[in-house]
């Protein structure tokens, strides 16, 4: 059955930029780009489906399928992590040879190196969490809800970018085999803390579903 709904949400309630958006992640071959800018496209697709949704009454018309509610939150989570995942996965490549025809680095800000992909976990968690239990609140009120995550995720994103500036914390913008090694850690708690958002995000917007009178 869930899988029959995150079809649906994939053929009929996804935005077109969905993905478009999750394409984006090939922007880390772009020289002299701010790299944080692939999570915050990656945390726009969301909020564009959920605003399309809105608008065709997506919620309400899966309210009329026999499907619990608990199940129409579970297959927005999954297609969250579906975009955010794709999103990621397609960027991998395009970060290798990168190292390889711009060896210099990139004076924007982060390397796509590991460091940037387990911040990057932790920037779609504060978004997810954040965006998901504010709109299950009402399953309508998308705007603020979205206004409400994006602003931390915007900060998080600026502190990734501004502190590889700073002659501590140099290592973080490295891609020598040997200080990624020791940049495994970040993206260790990274993927934790996605895990534990995106669960605790479903539990919570099913919890608050629940209480919502269509």
């Amino acid at each position: 059955m869930i899988f029959n709904l995150l079809y649906k949400e994939l053929r009929l309630a996804a935005h077109p930029n969905l993905y478009t958006f999750t394409l984006l992640g090939a922007l880390v071959i772009v020289p002299a780009y701010p790299y944080g800018m692939v999570f915050l496209f990656g945390c726009l697709a969301p909020y564009l489906t959920f605003m399309y949704g809105r608008e065709t009454n997506d919620i309400y018309y899966t309210a009329l399928l026999p499907v619990k509610k608990r199940d129409t939150v579970k297959a927005k989570c999954l297609l969250m992590i579906l975009a955010q995942m794709t999103q990621l996965l397609i960027s991998l490549p395009f970060a290798v040879l990168r190292v390889h025809v711009l060896p210099n680095g990139n004076p924007a800000g982060i390397e796509a190196n590991v460091a940037y992909y387990g911040f990057g976990l932790m920037i779609y968690a504060i978004f997810n969490v954040i965006l998901l239990t504010q709109f299950f609140k009402t399953a309508y009120k998308v705007d603020m809800a979205f206004l409400l995550a994006i602003i931390p995720a915007a900060i998080a994103v600026i502190i990734m970018e501004v502190i590889v500036h700073f002659p501590r914390f140099e290592w973080l913008d490295s891609v020598l085999p040997a200080i990624m090694f020791r940049q495994l850690p970040i993206l260790a708690v990274g993927i934790i803390l996605y895990i534990i958002g995106m669960m605790f995000a479903y539990q919570v917007s099913a919890k608050r579903f629940e209480q919502v009178d269509l």
